[in-house]
């Protein structure tokens, strides 16, 4: 391990001599990483320095800590792994196949810090004490979040959820066993003939993913305009124009949340609008834009389909006090078409529990939902429930009875 510092400490002032930028220079770094292993792997031959045990574990152990990010690349570089956490420098976390695991890296409060800097210096965004919360993409699409003291109690706290990517189409929801293929069939028809769809569900547990696929199924084309706190979706489509926020400056200003987004995304002629996540006021502005014929997709942080609708008709609330319940309501039935609900099962699995429509009744401030695909026995299968706009399905050319009587 002495040998390898020593060689670190040598690429770094070659780094500084050369000027290379270690973030953007990519090719000019590892030959620079493997000049310098072999150099020194030839020097110490002669005596003197401590030899090297494996050069290209060396190379790697250097190049992960000039330009990648140290002791965690190992596991960013790992595609079996989903998320990783930092909650004290000596506890540092990775879940794998939806189970959490505590890794053998044991890190000093100062490389925590060291870290994180490297980790948004390309995404621009900042975390001090005027911003102790901060989210940020990294170059490789991972999501990054982290708190520090005094929010957290002692320790940096780190997040990094990975994109991993292991469905892109319904059909790999099929094969993974998330979905069923009737009930893929369905979905994809749903999207085609332009209904509303929610995507509910807890943490981790698929909700962009399942977002992702979905919108596989958009014909192509439509333009599709996102909205997300940070950017995740991956639309396969050719006219997409993506927006994520804006943390405040400094000063306090410059500041674009997710209300503003959704407001701009209606001036940018979109076919259809897909938000990453509602969670607060904005999911009203997101009912106006869907109330007012513009097809759109959007995740929520629910148990059920059921709390999925109740959620939609109080968030809106916090967008000011003159929005009440007797507008929102019935918005929301009007608005919503398809809830689909994905959990994270105990043996780590991702599947659908529940995919409801939304008729669009309402009975004493009680939204109707029936059940389309429903959980029986662990597996998804048909309810007796049908979805609204049976003429948007005709129009697209697909018979709703006959779709949904195909069986698996």
């Amino acid at each position: 391990m002495d040998a390898v510092r020593t060689v670190e400490g040598e690429v770094r002032e070659l780094i500084r001599r050369s000027r290379l930028d270690p973030t953007r220079d990519l090719p000019e770094m590892r030959q620079l990483v493997h000049d310098a292993v072999a150099d020194y792997d030839e020097r110490s031959l002669h005596g003197g320095l401590p030899a090297l045990s494996d050069l290209g574990e060396a190379t790697k152990s250097v190049l992960d800590a000039v330009a990648g990010f140290g002791p965690l690349q190992q596991y960013l570089d790992d595609p079996t792994i989903e998320e990783i956490w930092i909650n004290e420098p000596s506890k540092v976390f990775v879940a794998r196949g939806g189970t959490a695991e505590l890794t053998n890296t044991i890190l000093t409060a100062d490389e925590v810090r060291d870290l994180v800097e490297r980790m948004l210096k390309s995404s621009g965004r900042r975390v001090d004490l005027s911003s102790p919360f901060v989210d940020a993409t990294l170059p490789d699409g991972s999501r990054l979040h982290v708190v520090i003291p005094d929010i957290t109690r002692e320790h940096w706290n780190v997040n990094i959820r990975k994109f991993v990517v292991k469905a892109d189409h319904l059909e790999d929801l099929v094969r993974l066993g998330t979905l069923s293929r009737s009930a893929a069939r369905f979905l994809a028809a749903s999207v085609v003939a332009g209904l509303n769809i929610l995507v509910a569900g807890g943490t981790q547990a698929g909700k962009t993913t399942m977002l992702n696929c979905l919108s596989s199924a958009i014909p192509s084309r439509e333009r599709v305009v996102t909205c997300e706190e940070v950017f995740e979706l991956k639309i396969p489509l050719r006219d997409v124009a993506s927006m994520q926020c804006r943390q405040p400056s400094l000063e306090g200003t410059g500041e674009v949340p997710l209300r503003r987004l959704v407001k701009e995304a209606l001036r940018m002629r979109p076919s259809r609008i897909i938000v990453g996540e509602v969670r607060q006021a904005e999911s009203l502005d997101l009912l106006i834009a869907l109330n007012s014929g513009l097809p759109g997709m959007c995740t929520l942080h629910a148990n059920s389909a059921r709390e999925a609708v109740t959620k939609m008709c109080t968030l809106p609330l916090l967008a000011g006090e003159n929005v009440g319940s007797r507008f929102v309501v019935p918005t929301v039935a009007g608005s919503i078409d398809l809830v689909i609900q994905i959990a994270l099962e105990r043996d780590g699995a991702r599947r659908v529990r529940e995919i409801v429509a939304v008729p669009g009744r309402v009975e004493g401030d009680v939204i109707e939902i029936a059940d389309i695909f429903t959980s029986r026995g662990g597996q998804l299968v048909r309810a007796d429930g049908f979805p609204p706009h049976v003429d948007r399905f005709e129009r697209a050319g697909y018979d709703i009875a006959a779709l949904l009587a195909q069986e698996d």
